[in-house]
Parts: C-alpha cells; sequence; structure tokens
C-alpha cells in the first residue's frame, strides 16, 4: 500500500501583495505540515491574485490602474520571491503547487511553480491559452508546458481552469504516466462550479489518476473595491475544491467555500485497480487508430543565421 496524504490550500491571496501573499503561504504551509501533508497545492495566480479586475472594469481602467500592480507584484523565476518559496518547501518537507503570475521580460503568465519538498524546483509550466478576459494580462504557454514531473509524492501534472476542456492538452499529459494531476481554478465565479466539478471528475476518471483540484476563495472586501459592477458578477466566498479518486470518487471537497485546506489521505494503489478496467494509454488507447503529435519544443522569436 502506498499512501500519500495531500491538500487543497482553499484561500484568499492578499490581493496584489506580493509579500503578505508569502507570508500566508508560510503560515499555511506550516498548518499543513502538522498535518502530515506531503502535497500542498494553491489556486490559480494566487501569488499576487487572479485579475478579478478584467471581468468587471472598462479595458482602460483595469489595464491602467490593476495592470502595473500586478506586473510590479509579479514573480521572476529565481528572484526573492521563488527563494522564499524553496525555502518554504523545504523546511515543511512540502511538495507544492502555486499557481502565480510569472513574468518574463515585458509579459506575464499564468503559470503553475512545481516545487519538490527540498525545496528544487521541477518546473513553472504556462498556460497554454488564456480563457476569455484573461488574454488582456497573459502571453501564452507552448509545448513545452505539457510536461509531467517525478517527485517524492508520485508523477505529478498539471493544467489551469479551462484548460481541462481541451481533450488534447489532457491526453498529453496523461499519456506520460501522471499519478497525480494538479488542477488550479479561480474562485468566487459562481457559473464555473459545475464545470469545475465535471471537469475535475472527468479527468479522473478519464487518466485513472487522483487530482487536487483547488479554486481560491473571493473576499468581500476585494469585491467592493472592485465596484458595482464586480457585486453582480462575483460571489464571496465561492471556494469549490476538491480530492477525486481514479475512478472519480470524491475523497474530500470544501463544504464551506471558505478559506481551509481540503484534506485526503490518498491509496496510490487505487491506480491500478482503475487501470484493469480502462488503461487509457495500454490496452484501451487504440494508436493503430488514433494518435496525438506534440510539439514540445519553445519556439523563438528570432531565428540567427
Amino acid at each position: 500500500m502506498r499512501k500519500r496524504i495531500v491538500a487543497a490550500a482553499q484561500y484568499a491571496p492578499v490581493f496584489l501583495d506580493l509579500e503578505a501573499t508569502l507570508d500566508k503561504i508560510e503560515n499555511i504551509a506550516a498548518e499543513a505540515a502538522k498535518e502530515g501533508v506531503e502535497l500542498l497545492v494553491f489556486p490559480e495566480t494566487f501569488l499576487p491574485g487572479y485579475p478579478y479586475w478584467t471581468l468587471c472594469l472598462d479595458a482602460l481602467t483595469a489595464r491602467t490602474e490593476y495592470y502595473p500592480r500586478l506586473l510590479e507584484n509579479s514573480v521572476v523565476i529565481g528572484d526573492a520571491a521563488t527563494e522564499r518559496l524553496c525555502k518554504t518547501a523545504a523546511t515543511h518537507k512540502l511538495a507544492m503547487v502555486v499557481g502565480l503570475t510569472e513574468r518574463e521580460g515585458g509579459t506575464l503568465y499564468n503559470s503553475q511553480l512545481l516545487l519538490e519538498s527540498d525545496g528544487s524546483i521541477l518546473g513553472c509550466r504556462r498556460k497554454l491559452m488564456p480563457t476569455h478576459h484573461e488574454r488582456m494580462s497573459y502571453g501564452f504557454g507552448t509545448g513545452e508546458d505539457l510536461k509531467v514531473y517525478d517527485t517524492t509524492v508520485g508523477r505529478l501534472g498539471a493544467l489551469v481552469c479551462y484548460e481541462h476542456s481541451n481533450a488534447l492538452f489532457r491526453y498529453a499529459i496523461q499519456s506520460q504516466g501522471e499519478e497525480i494531476h494538479v488542477a488550479n481554478w479561480p474562485g468566487g465565479l459562481p457559473w464555473t462550479d459545475n464545470v469545475i466539478d465535471a471537469a475535475t471528475r472527468n479527468y479522473a476518471f478519464e487518466a485513472q489518476c487522483f487530482v487536487v483540484s483547488v479554486t481560491g476563495v473571493l473576499p468581500k472586501e476585494f469585491i467592493t473595491e472592485l465596484g458595482a459592477k464586480a457585486t453582480e458578477v462575483f460571489a464571496a466566498g465561492g471556494g469549490a475544491s476538491s480530492i477525486v479518486g481514479p475512478d472519480g470518487t470524491v475523497l474530500a471537497k470544501s463544504e464551506s467555500g471558505q478559506e481551509e485546506l481540503i484534506i485526503a489521505e490518498i491509496d496510490m494503489d487505487d491506480i491500478n485497480k482503475a487501470k484493469t478496467i480502462v488503461d487509457s494509454f495500454g490496452h484501451y488507447s487504440r494508436s493503430d487508430v488514433v494518435q496525438l503529435v506534440v510539439h514540445e519544443s519553445k519556439p523563438a522569436p528570432v531565428a540567427r543565421m
């Protein structure tokens, strides 16, 4: 029996305050470690907060009042914020996945930083296709962002939010022997709750793997800051995190919708039990009929001859 303890950190960031949110991550990690958690997952763009403003403010206001703050509080891989995250993982012996706004040059990306329990960086994948309003803030990922990573808790893969709607993205990751999948979402968007539930359970069944699905929490205070339109669009709280087994069984889920750790013990042997019925990348793949081609390289904007 190979059992692991995993957790979804369903919390709100301190919006657009990188240092205060890093403080909060450290406190949450300490709490999770006391509970024996081995893998801790934070929501979409938790550092420094999801760009809700692009859903309720006009484009000019969003660009001039909020985008500069997002840029200023973004993370450059290898910077002091990254070092703090690595130290937190190592201190508490936690593998972690942290949703963050990553900056490279003058472009921001909706990214997932993957850390090993010794504090080393496994990778930082970028959302391939920012969804709808997110394209006002974020650039696109590339084929190199469809990888899985060997960790102390198992083979780990990840996608962000509506990337889960793309069957080819899912299959590209699942086919690499993914054992635990991380799904990052924002919270407080009531029209997405059913999507999140359906996508999470389907992914687990489709891949015969565990899924840790984590959403953020949207505080009433930040809705108020965004103005009258925001009160029509968003729901305060709104967390809908869950942990699902390889047969689609919900092992743990948020009932409160508020800030909390969602924790479950998972038995890795359940993966093979599911695969005896359907192995999507073995006897059920039928690669003689259909195949997926993945372009894994990152294209360069300039080709120097």
